[in-house]
Protein backbone atom coordinates (compact mmCIF):
# COMPACT_ATOMS: atom_id res chain seq x y z
CA UNK A 1 0.00 0.00 0.00
CA UNK A 2 1.76 3.35 -1.08
CA UNK A 3 1.33 6.05 0.99
CA UNK A 4 2.01 8.49 -1.65
CA UNK A 5 -1.09 9.24 -4.15
CA UNK A 6 -0.25 9.55 -8.05
CA UNK A 7 -0.58 12.75 -10.09
CA UNK A 8 -3.79 11.60 -11.30
CA UNK A 9 -5.54 11.19 -7.75
CA UNK A 10 -3.91 14.58 -6.28
CA UNK A 11 -5.61 16.01 -9.94
CA UNK A 12 -9.04 14.31 -9.15
CA UNK A 13 -8.48 15.68 -5.23
CA UNK A 14 -8.38 19.18 -6.40
CA UNK A 15 -11.40 19.05 -9.08
CA UNK A 16 -13.74 17.23 -5.80
CA UNK A 17 -11.91 20.63 -3.66
CA UNK A 18 -12.76 23.48 -6.11
CA UNK A 19 -16.13 21.66 -6.94
CA UNK A 20 -17.30 21.58 -3.61
CA UNK A 21 -16.16 25.25 -2.88
CA UNK A 22 -17.46 27.06 -6.26
CA UNK A 23 -20.10 25.26 -6.60
CA UNK A 24 -21.81 23.65 -3.41
CA UNK A 25 -20.73 26.41 -0.59
CA UNK A 26 -22.42 29.22 -1.86
CA UNK A 27 -26.21 28.26 -0.94
CA UNK A 28 -25.65 25.03 0.76
CA UNK A 29 -26.98 26.78 4.29
CA UNK A 30 -30.64 27.00 2.55
CA UNK A 31 -30.96 23.93 1.25
CA UNK A 32 -30.20 22.71 4.28
CA UNK A 33 -33.09 24.63 5.66
CA UNK A 34 -35.20 24.29 3.47
CA UNK A 35 -34.50 20.71 2.30
CA UNK A 36 -33.59 21.43 -1.20
CA UNK A 37 -32.29 18.69 -3.29
CA UNK A 38 -28.89 20.28 -4.90
CA UNK A 39 -29.98 19.14 -8.42
CA UNK A 40 -28.04 21.77 -9.76
CA UNK A 41 -24.65 20.42 -7.95
CA UNK A 42 -25.70 16.80 -8.80
CA UNK A 43 -25.73 18.15 -12.75
CA UNK A 44 -22.48 19.17 -12.66
CA UNK A 45 -21.26 16.36 -10.43
CA UNK A 46 -22.11 14.39 -13.82
CA UNK A 47 -20.26 16.25 -16.03
CA UNK A 48 -17.14 15.85 -14.15
CA UNK A 49 -17.70 11.97 -14.18
CA UNK A 50 -17.99 11.83 -10.79
CA UNK A 51 -21.28 9.98 -10.93
CA UNK A 52 -19.64 6.83 -12.30
CA UNK A 53 -15.72 7.32 -11.06
CA UNK A 54 -15.45 3.54 -11.06
CA UNK A 55 -17.46 1.96 -14.11
CA UNK A 56 -15.43 0.64 -16.95
CA UNK A 57 -14.78 3.80 -19.88
CA UNK A 58 -17.05 1.23 -22.13
CA UNK A 59 -20.14 1.94 -20.08
CA UNK A 60 -20.06 5.78 -20.19
CA UNK A 61 -17.42 5.65 -16.76
CA UNK A 62 -14.55 7.10 -15.29
CA UNK A 63 -12.26 4.27 -14.97
CA UNK A 64 -11.41 5.71 -11.86
CA UNK A 65 -9.57 4.14 -8.94
CA UNK A 66 -11.50 3.55 -5.71
CA UNK A 67 -9.05 5.82 -3.95
CA UNK A 68 -9.43 8.21 -6.19
CA UNK A 69 -13.46 7.99 -5.60
CA UNK A 70 -12.25 8.12 -1.84
CA UNK A 71 -9.97 11.25 -1.95
CA UNK A 72 -13.01 13.02 -3.97
CA UNK A 73 -16.03 11.87 -1.35
CA UNK A 74 -13.80 13.85 1.14
CA UNK A 75 -13.25 16.90 -0.29
CA UNK A 76 -17.39 16.80 -0.72
CA UNK A 77 -18.04 15.72 2.13
CA UNK A 78 -16.11 18.61 4.02
CA UNK A 79 -19.10 21.24 2.62
CA UNK A 80 -21.55 19.13 1.57
CA UNK A 81 -23.01 15.86 2.78
CA UNK A 82 -26.26 15.97 1.19
CA UNK A 83 -24.69 16.14 -2.38
CA UNK A 84 -22.01 13.79 -1.61
CA UNK A 85 -24.36 10.63 -0.37
CA UNK A 86 -25.76 11.00 -3.75
CA UNK A 87 -22.43 10.42 -5.24
CA UNK A 88 -22.03 7.78 -2.66
CA UNK A 89 -25.16 5.88 -3.60
CA UNK A 90 -25.05 6.07 -7.78
CA UNK A 91 -20.94 5.01 -7.45
CA UNK A 92 -20.67 2.45 -4.74
CA UNK A 93 -24.73 0.74 -4.86
CA UNK A 94 -26.44 1.32 -8.06
CA UNK A 95 -23.51 1.49 -10.82
CA UNK A 96 -20.82 -1.35 -9.17
CA UNK A 97 -23.48 -3.53 -8.20
CA UNK A 98 -25.01 -3.27 -11.91
CA UNK A 99 -21.37 -3.71 -13.23
CA UNK A 100 -20.00 -6.34 -11.20
CA UNK A 101 -23.54 -8.98 -11.53
CA UNK A 102 -25.22 -7.12 -14.30
CA UNK A 103 -25.88 -8.55 -17.69
CA UNK A 104 -24.66 -7.18 -20.55
CA UNK A 105 -27.72 -6.25 -21.71
CA UNK A 106 -28.72 -4.79 -18.17
CA UNK A 107 -25.71 -2.55 -18.29
CA UNK A 108 -26.08 -1.26 -21.67
CA UNK A 109 -29.69 -0.08 -21.10
CA UNK A 110 -28.91 0.89 -17.27
CA UNK A 111 -25.13 1.33 -16.43
CA UNK A 112 -24.20 3.65 -19.19
CA UNK A 113 -26.54 6.62 -18.44
CA UNK A 114 -26.49 5.93 -15.00
CA UNK A 115 -22.66 6.19 -14.76
CA UNK A 116 -23.19 9.63 -17.13
CA UNK A 117 -25.59 10.62 -14.45
CA UNK A 118 -27.87 12.02 -17.27
CA UNK A 119 -30.10 10.71 -19.88
CA UNK A 120 -30.95 13.22 -22.77
CA UNK A 121 -30.02 15.81 -20.83
CA UNK A 122 -31.93 14.96 -18.11
CA UNK A 123 -30.51 14.05 -14.57
CA UNK A 124 -30.03 10.02 -14.48
CA UNK A 125 -29.47 8.64 -10.82
CA UNK A 126 -30.35 5.51 -8.82
CA UNK A 127 -31.39 4.21 -5.47
CA UNK A 128 -30.74 1.14 -3.53
CA UNK A 129 -33.84 -0.60 -2.06
CA UNK A 130 -33.12 -2.79 0.76
CA UNK A 131 -34.76 -1.24 4.25
CA UNK A 132 -38.10 -1.74 4.99
CA UNK A 133 -40.44 -0.48 7.82
CA UNK A 134 -39.47 -4.35 9.88
CA UNK A 135 -36.54 -4.86 7.89
CA UNK A 136 -33.44 -2.67 8.41
CA UNK A 137 -30.73 -4.41 10.50
CA UNK A 138 -32.42 -7.42 9.91
CA UNK A 139 -32.01 -7.45 6.26
CA UNK A 140 -33.46 -11.18 5.66
CA UNK A 141 -36.73 -9.96 7.41
CA UNK A 142 -37.77 -8.55 3.62
CA UNK A 143 -41.71 -8.29 3.56
CA UNK A 144 -41.47 -7.11 -0.21
CA UNK A 145 -42.58 -9.81 -2.30
CA UNK A 146 -41.60 -10.59 -5.90
CA UNK A 147 -44.01 -12.99 -7.62
CA UNK A 148 -42.78 -15.23 -10.32
CA UNK A 149 -45.61 -15.01 -13.15
CA UNK A 150 -43.44 -16.71 -15.78
CA UNK A 151 -41.78 -14.33 -17.84
CA UNK A 152 -42.41 -10.92 -15.00
CA UNK A 153 -42.54 -11.05 -11.50
CA UNK A 154 -45.63 -9.00 -9.42
CA UNK A 155 -43.59 -6.87 -7.05
CA UNK A 156 -45.75 -5.52 -3.76
CA UNK A 157 -44.16 -3.70 -0.68
CA UNK A 158 -42.84 -1.02 0.61
CA UNK A 159 -39.13 0.34 1.07
CA UNK A 160 -38.02 3.19 3.82
CA UNK A 161 -35.50 6.07 4.03
CA UNK A 162 -34.74 5.30 0.04
CA UNK A 163 -31.40 7.65 -0.59
CA UNK A 164 -32.70 9.54 -4.38
CA UNK A 165 -36.24 7.72 -3.61
CA UNK A 166 -38.35 10.64 -5.20
CA UNK A 167 -35.49 11.90 -8.02
CA UNK A 168 -33.53 8.55 -9.23
CA UNK A 169 -34.84 6.92 -12.44
CA UNK A 170 -33.91 3.56 -11.78
CA UNK A 171 -34.09 1.49 -8.49
CA UNK A 172 -32.67 -1.71 -7.35
CA UNK A 173 -35.25 -3.49 -5.51
CA UNK A 174 -34.66 -6.45 -3.10
CA UNK A 175 -37.47 -8.84 -2.69
CA UNK A 176 -38.60 -12.01 -1.41
CA UNK A 177 -39.55 -14.59 -4.22
CA UNK A 178 -39.51 -17.61 -2.51
CA UNK A 179 -39.87 -17.70 1.61
CA UNK A 180 -39.34 -20.50 2.38
CA UNK A 181 -35.81 -20.53 1.18
CA UNK A 182 -34.94 -17.51 3.62
CA UNK A 183 -32.88 -15.48 2.39
CA UNK A 184 -31.96 -18.01 -0.50
CA UNK A 185 -35.06 -16.65 -1.94
CA UNK A 186 -34.21 -12.91 -2.44
CA UNK A 187 -34.07 -11.49 -5.62
CA UNK A 188 -32.83 -8.22 -6.96
CA UNK A 189 -35.19 -6.43 -9.49
CA UNK A 190 -34.27 -3.77 -11.47
CA UNK A 191 -37.58 -1.37 -11.64
CA UNK A 192 -38.01 2.22 -13.33
CA UNK A 193 -39.69 4.86 -10.95
CA UNK A 194 -42.10 6.11 -14.24
CA UNK A 195 -43.85 2.50 -14.65
CA UNK A 196 -47.37 1.67 -13.19
CA UNK A 197 -47.61 0.91 -9.51
CA UNK A 198 -44.74 2.40 -8.59
CA UNK A 199 -45.51 5.25 -6.10
CA UNK A 200 -43.50 7.69 -4.20
CA UNK A 201 -44.56 8.81 -0.77
CA UNK A 202 -43.46 12.16 0.97
CA UNK A 203 -40.19 13.11 1.16
CA UNK A 204 -38.41 12.56 5.01
CA UNK A 205 -38.38 15.29 7.28
CA UNK A 206 -34.73 14.57 8.38
CA UNK A 207 -32.01 15.84 11.45
CA UNK A 208 -29.32 15.67 8.95
CA UNK A 209 -28.27 15.46 4.87
CA UNK A 210 -31.24 17.69 4.63
CA UNK A 211 -30.99 18.26 1.10
CA UNK A 212 -30.90 14.72 0.18
CA UNK A 213 -34.01 12.94 -1.44
CA UNK A 214 -35.42 10.52 1.17
CA UNK A 215 -38.64 8.64 0.65
CA UNK A 216 -40.70 5.68 1.21
CA UNK A 217 -41.23 4.23 -2.09
CA UNK A 218 -44.19 1.85 -2.52
CA UNK A 219 -44.96 -1.04 -5.10
CA UNK A 220 -48.49 -1.86 -5.87
CA UNK A 221 -48.87 -4.87 -8.43
CA UNK A 222 -45.41 -3.62 -10.25
CA UNK A 223 -44.79 -5.88 -13.49
CA UNK A 224 -40.96 -6.10 -13.53
CA UNK A 225 -39.80 -8.46 -16.51
CA UNK A 226 -37.56 -11.20 -15.71
CA UNK A 227 -34.56 -10.18 -17.96
CA UNK A 228 -34.37 -7.17 -14.89
CA UNK A 229 -33.43 -9.74 -12.70
CA UNK A 230 -29.92 -9.09 -11.70
CA UNK A 231 -27.95 -12.47 -11.07
CA UNK A 232 -29.48 -16.25 -11.07
CA UNK A 233 -32.88 -17.18 -8.63
CA UNK A 234 -32.03 -16.50 -5.37
CA UNK A 235 -28.91 -14.16 -6.04
CA UNK A 236 -30.22 -10.56 -4.13
CA UNK A 237 -29.68 -11.45 -0.75
CA UNK A 238 -25.84 -11.52 -1.59
CA UNK A 239 -25.96 -9.03 -3.83
CA UNK A 240 -27.04 -6.59 -1.66
CA UNK A 241 -24.62 -8.33 0.95
CA UNK A 242 -21.52 -7.80 -1.33
CA UNK A 243 -22.96 -4.45 -2.68
CA UNK A 244 -22.90 -2.82 0.88
CA UNK A 245 -19.62 -3.77 1.55
CA UNK A 246 -18.15 -1.76 -0.95
CA UNK A 247 -20.80 1.25 0.47
CA UNK A 248 -19.22 1.25 3.06
CA UNK A 249 -16.16 2.67 2.29
CA UNK A 250 -18.49 5.37 0.23
CA UNK A 251 -19.97 6.36 3.29
CA UNK A 252 -16.58 5.84 5.34
CA UNK A 253 -15.51 8.38 3.07
CA UNK A 254 -18.20 10.77 3.85
CA UNK A 255 -18.04 10.35 7.40
CA UNK A 256 -14.06 11.17 7.10
CA UNK A 257 -14.75 14.38 5.20
CA UNK A 258 -17.55 15.43 7.35
CA UNK A 259 -15.07 15.35 10.45
CA UNK A 260 -12.29 17.12 8.27
CA UNK A 261 -14.63 19.89 7.18
CA UNK A 262 -15.46 20.49 10.86
CA UNK A 263 -11.53 20.08 12.31
CA UNK A 264 -10.77 22.64 9.45
CA UNK A 265 -13.53 25.15 10.69
CA UNK A 266 -12.55 24.61 14.08
CA UNK A 267 -8.77 25.01 13.42
CA UNK A 268 -9.09 28.29 11.71
CA UNK A 269 -11.96 29.71 14.50
CA UNK A 270 -9.02 28.68 17.08
CA UNK A 271 -6.56 30.95 15.38
CA UNK A 272 -9.14 34.29 15.24
CA UNK A 273 -11.01 33.53 18.67
CA UNK A 274 -9.35 35.43 21.68
CA UNK A 275 -10.13 34.69 25.13
CA UNK A 276 -8.21 35.89 28.06
CA UNK A 277 -6.18 37.56 25.86
CA UNK A 278 -5.06 35.45 23.60
CA UNK A 279 -6.09 33.12 20.57
CA UNK A 280 -8.08 30.24 22.04
CA UNK A 281 -5.53 27.95 20.59
CA UNK A 282 -2.91 29.05 22.78
CA UNK A 283 -5.06 27.18 25.50
CA UNK A 284 -4.12 23.62 26.14
CA UNK A 285 -8.04 22.91 26.44
CA UNK A 286 -8.80 23.62 22.92
CA UNK A 287 -4.87 22.98 21.72
CA UNK A 288 -5.17 19.22 22.58
CA UNK A 289 -8.87 19.24 21.23
CA UNK A 290 -7.66 19.91 17.84
CA UNK A 291 -4.65 17.39 18.51
CA UNK A 292 -7.26 14.76 18.63
CA UNK A 293 -9.42 15.76 16.44
CA UNK A 294 -6.47 15.37 14.20
CA UNK A 295 -5.36 12.36 15.13
CA UNK A 296 -8.22 10.56 15.07
CA UNK A 297 -9.34 11.78 11.44
CA UNK A 298 -5.69 10.71 10.74
CA UNK A 299 -6.61 7.31 11.49
CA UNK A 300 -9.78 7.06 10.24
CA UNK A 301 -8.18 8.59 6.14
CA UNK A 302 -5.85 5.41 6.85
CA UNK A 303 -8.58 3.00 7.48
CA UNK A 304 -10.75 3.86 4.34
CA UNK A 305 -7.58 4.42 2.34
CA UNK A 306 -6.59 0.52 3.05
CA UNK A 307 -10.14 -0.75 2.15
CA UNK A 308 -10.24 1.34 -0.90
CA UNK A 309 -6.79 -0.17 -1.80
CA UNK A 310 -7.57 -3.70 -0.92
CA UNK A 311 -10.89 -3.72 -3.30
CA UNK A 312 -8.45 -1.96 -6.04
CA UNK A 313 -6.22 -5.16 -6.19
CA UNK A 314 -8.39 -7.44 -5.44
CA UNK A 315 -8.74 -8.27 -2.10
CA UNK A 316 -11.07 -9.52 0.73
CA UNK A 317 -11.94 -5.52 1.60
CA UNK A 318 -15.42 -6.81 3.33
CA UNK A 319 -13.49 -6.13 7.28
CA UNK A 320 -11.47 -2.78 6.52
CA UNK A 321 -14.70 -1.42 4.86
CA UNK A 322 -16.80 -2.42 8.36
CA UNK A 323 -13.15 -0.98 10.04
CA UNK A 324 -13.40 1.87 8.27
CA UNK A 325 -17.21 2.83 8.39
CA UNK A 326 -17.33 2.25 12.20
CA UNK A 327 -14.32 4.19 13.24
CA UNK A 328 -14.84 6.93 10.68
CA UNK A 329 -18.58 7.82 11.52
CA UNK A 330 -17.87 7.84 15.38
CA UNK A 331 -15.09 10.08 14.67
CA UNK A 332 -17.54 12.66 12.55
CA UNK A 333 -19.75 12.44 15.73
CA UNK A 334 -17.15 12.96 18.08
CA UNK A 335 -15.23 15.53 15.94
CA UNK A 336 -18.14 17.47 15.18
CA UNK A 337 -19.28 17.73 18.65
CA UNK A 338 -16.21 19.17 19.58
CA UNK A 339 -16.07 21.57 16.73
CA UNK A 340 -18.95 22.88 17.83
CA UNK A 341 -17.97 23.35 21.58
CA UNK A 342 -14.34 25.17 20.35
CA UNK A 343 -16.61 27.51 18.39
CA UNK A 344 -18.71 27.71 21.89
CA UNK A 345 -21.89 30.05 21.05
CA UNK A 346 -21.57 30.28 17.40
CA UNK A 347 -21.07 26.62 16.97
CA UNK A 348 -24.75 26.85 18.03
CA UNK A 349 -25.24 29.46 14.65
CA UNK A 350 -26.10 28.14 11.33
CA UNK A 351 -24.15 30.46 9.39
CA UNK A 352 -20.31 28.97 11.11
CA UNK A 353 -21.58 25.83 9.78
CA UNK A 354 -20.04 23.06 12.07
CA UNK A 355 -23.96 22.81 13.83
CA UNK A 356 -25.03 21.24 10.39
CA UNK A 357 -21.79 19.11 9.97
CA UNK A 358 -22.51 17.74 13.42
CA UNK A 359 -26.37 16.80 12.03
CA UNK A 360 -24.96 15.21 9.05
CA UNK A 361 -22.66 13.27 11.13
CA UNK A 362 -25.48 10.74 12.73
CA UNK A 363 -26.70 9.13 9.86
CA UNK A 364 -23.24 7.92 9.12
CA UNK A 365 -23.87 5.91 12.19
CA UNK A 366 -26.32 4.66 10.78
CA UNK A 367 -27.23 3.99 7.14
CA UNK A 368 -25.30 0.84 5.00
CA UNK A 369 -25.23 -0.81 8.12
CA UNK A 370 -24.82 0.54 11.68
CA UNK A 371 -22.20 0.63 13.88
CA UNK A 372 -23.57 -2.30 15.55
CA UNK A 373 -23.87 -4.10 12.39
CA UNK A 374 -20.32 -3.26 11.71
CA UNK A 375 -19.34 -4.93 15.22
CA UNK A 376 -20.89 -7.50 13.97
CA UNK A 377 -18.95 -7.46 10.86
CA UNK A 378 -15.51 -7.41 12.52
CA UNK A 379 -16.03 -9.38 15.62
CA UNK A 380 -17.22 -12.62 12.99
CA UNK A 381 -14.19 -12.12 11.26
CA UNK A 382 -11.49 -11.76 13.95
CA UNK A 383 -13.39 -14.84 16.34
CA UNK A 384 -13.55 -17.74 13.51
Amino acid sequence: MMFQFTEEQLMIQKAARDFVHTECLPGVIERDEKQIFPREQVMKLAELGFLGMMVDLQYGGSGMDTVSYVLAMEEISKVDASVSVVMSVNNSLVCYGLQQFGTEEQKQKYLTPLAQGQKNGELYIGAFMLSEPEAGSDATSQRTTAEDKGDYYLLNGTKNWITNGGTASVYLVMAQTDPSKGSKGINTLIVEKNWPGVVVAAKENKLGIRGSDTHTVMFNDVKVPKENRIGADGFGFKFAMKTLAGGRIGIASQALGIASGAYELAKEYSKTRKAFGTEIMNHQAIAFKLADMATRIEAARLLCLKAAWEKDNGLDYSLSSSMAKVYASETAMWTTVEAVQIHGGYGFVKEYHVERLMRDAKITQIYEGTSEVQRIVISRSILK
